[in-house]
């Protein structure tokens, strides 16, 4: 019965139409909703368009990481700041207003809860991101103590080690000039799984990195799919 009604929400749409007018009814304006995926494969042409393009020398990175939120603050935003665009059957609103930021991130009465995680993500991840209330604060306990300054001071050789070793290596790649040019991010994104892999796994950081760059893989994966729609069951259809 789940599976049957979540199918005819998507196909005909009953839900997201009556989403889409408690939403106008409310002074906001964005997309009109398209069965059955609203505006994902808008968002894909834009993202796959953005990532083209040379980036530009600048701290305006916006169009670039999200472009889909910039053409809807665009189209949508104006004097409201409160657009919205559809991400498969369900409205996304983009908050501009400070002051509505801190209302949402302050909230400690349930008024605003957090997305419900796709199947793609609970394949990643699950974690303090995704919980609520009680299970939250339980979580948010046990790891709390991890993060005191104390503790965070006896992994400072394994910060240290991390970052010489990359000072030197960037080094040893430059030319007698001492010019190098180099893909940043890879080498951010090396570096921070080093550093949390000594920090976590001691003598052992190499099996660690090896982890990270799994879930590396996996991320990109998880991203992949989840510019698709969903629907809940669908992998257990098979075609001839």
């Amino acid at each position: 019965m789940e599976l049957g009604y979540w199918l005819a929400r998507v196909c005909f749409g009953f839900q997201p139409r009556r989403l889409e007018r408690r939403l106008r009814a409310q002074g906001l304006r964005g997309s009109r909703y398209r069965l059955p995926s609203g505006d994902l494969a808008d968002i894909t042409n834009l993202v796959g368009e953005a990532r083209r393009k040379p980036l530009p020398l600048s701290h305006s990175i916006v169009d670039r990481v999200v472009p889909h939120l910039s053409r809807s603050v665009e189209l949508y935003g104006g004097e409201n700041k409160a657009p919205f665009f559809w991400f498969g059957p369900y409205p996304r609103v983009v908050i501009m207003d400070p002051e509505l930021v801190k209302d949402v991130l302050s909230s400690k009465f349930g008024h605003f809860e957090k997305p419900k995680p796709s199947q793609n993500i609970k394949q990643l991840a699950l974690g303090l991101a995704n919980y609520e209330g009680e299970k939250w604060a339980k979580h948010r306990r046990i790891i709390s103590p991890a993060f005191h300054v104390e503790k965070l001071k006896i992994m400072m050789p394994a910060f240290a080690a991390c970052c010489d070793e990359l000072i030197s290596r960037w080094e040893g790649l430059a030319d007698s000039a001492g010019v190098l040019e180099i893909n940043i991010w890879s080498e951010l994104q090396s570096f921070s799984g080093d550093v949390i892999s000594r920090a976590a796994f001691g003598s052992s950081y190499k099996e660690g990195r090896r982890i990270f760059e799994l879930q590396g893989e996996q991320s990109e994966l998880v991203m992949q799919s989840n510019r698709t729609l969903y629907i809940p069951g669908f992998r257990y259809f098979f075609f001839i």
